[in-house]
C-alpha cells in the first residue's frame, strides 16, 4: 500500500472536513463520523460497514490487520492515504494516535416492529454523557441485546467519545431515536413486559422478566421522568448497601446490572 496518496498538511481539504467531524453540527449534516484503531474498524468490515475514507500511518500502511484493512476499503470503493505523525494526531486529538482512522457514514434505524420472546431492548431518556452512552451500547452488544433506543435530547452516539467508548460496539447495535411522546406511545404498545430504573420503584431488580423486554433508563441526575415511568409496566429498584455513602449508580453501570439481570436465563454459563 506504499503507492496511497500521503497527505502532509493539515489545510488539505479532506483533513480539514475530517476533522470538523468533531463537531456535532457537522456530524448531523453530513451524517459522517470518525472511528479510530484498527480493531474497531475490523469490527466494522465484520458488520457489513463500508469506509467512506481511510488514513493510516505509512509505517504499518504495508502489512499486517491495517494493511488488510487498506486492501478492504479500497475493495470498498473508499479514498485510502496515508498520513504524517501530525496529522493523524490532528485527527485523533491523541499524542498516541491509532494507525489507521475512517470516516463512516451513520446508521439510524427506527423503533423494532417485529420482535421475539427473547428480544431485549434498550431505551435511554435524555441521557447526556457520551461516554456513559457509548458504555451502554458496548454492554448492549456483550449481553446480547437488541438495540438502543435513544428519547428526547440525548447526547451524539456518534460524538468521538461515544463510538471509543463503544470498542467497536457501535457497528454492532442498532440505535433509534425517537421524542418522549412517540417512547411513550411505544412502550404502551410493546408486547412483553416494560421496565423502568427508579427510586420509587416497588419491585427489586434481581427477578424474572417476561420478554420480549424494553428496559427504560433515565438520565444522569435526575432519572426517569414521571410521565415515561408511569408508562412501564414495571418499576424496579437496584438496592444500595445499608450505611453507603452512594445513593445512586453511574447509570452504564445501572444499566449493565439490568441488562445481565434480564438476559441472565439466556446467557452461557462458564462451563457451557
Amino acid at each position: 500500500m506504499s503507492n496511497l496518496p500521503h497527505l502532509t498538511s493539515l489545510q488539505n481539504e479532506r483533513i480539514k472536513a475530517a476533522r470538523a467531524l468533531d463537531r456535532r453540527k457537522e456530524r448531523k449534516e453530513t451524517g459522517l463520523f470518525l472511528a479510530e484503531g484498527a480493531k474497531v474498524i475490523a469490527t466494522a468490515r465484520d458488520h457489513g460497514w463500508m469506509p467512506e475514507i481511510l488514513f493510516a500511518d505509512p509505517d504499518k500502511a504495508d502489512g499486517g490487520i491495517v494493511g488488510e484493512l487498506l486492501t478492504w476499503g479500497r475493495k470498498a470503493g473508499a479514498q485510502c492515504f496515508t498520513v504524517t505523525a501530525k496529522i493523524a494526531e490532528a485527527l485523533s486529538a491523541r499524542d498516541n494516535p491509532q494507525p489507521v482512522i475512517g470516516v463512516f457514514k451513520q446508521r439510524w434505524t427506527e423503533p423494532p416492529t417485529k420482535l421475539r420472546p427473547s428480544d431485549v431492548w434498550v431505551a435511554l431518556e435524555e441521557i447526556r454523557d457520551p461516554g456513559n452512552l457509548g458504555t451502554i451500547v458496548r454492554t448492549i452488544d456483550a449481553a446480547g441485546a437488541q438495540g438502543v433506543i435513544l428519547a428526547g435530547t440525548c447526547c451524539d452516539p456518534y460524538a468521538r467519545e461515544a463510538v471509543r467508548a463503544t470498542m467497536g460496539s457501535i457497528f454492532a447495535v442498532p440505535i433509534a431515536a425517537v421524542s418522549q411522546t412517540s417512547l411513550i406511545s411505544f412502550a404502551k404498545s410493546w408486547p412483553g413486559e416494560t421496565v423502568g430504573t427508579h427510586l420509587k420503584g416497588s419491585d427489586d431488580y434481581r427477578r424474572a422478566y417476561n420478554g420480549p423486554v424494553l428496559l427504560t433508563m433515565g438520565s444522569e441526575g435526575p432519572g426517569l421522568s414521571d410521565d415515561v415511568a408511569a408508562a412501564m409496566t414495571t418499576r424496579v429498584k437496584i438496592p444500595m448497601a445499608a450505611d453507603t455513602g452512594a445513593d445512586s449508580l453511574n447509570l452504564a453501570v445501572a444499566t449493565g446490572l439490568m441488562l445481565y439481570e434480564i438476559k441472565r436465563p439466556t446467557l452461557p454459563k462458564q462451563d457451557d
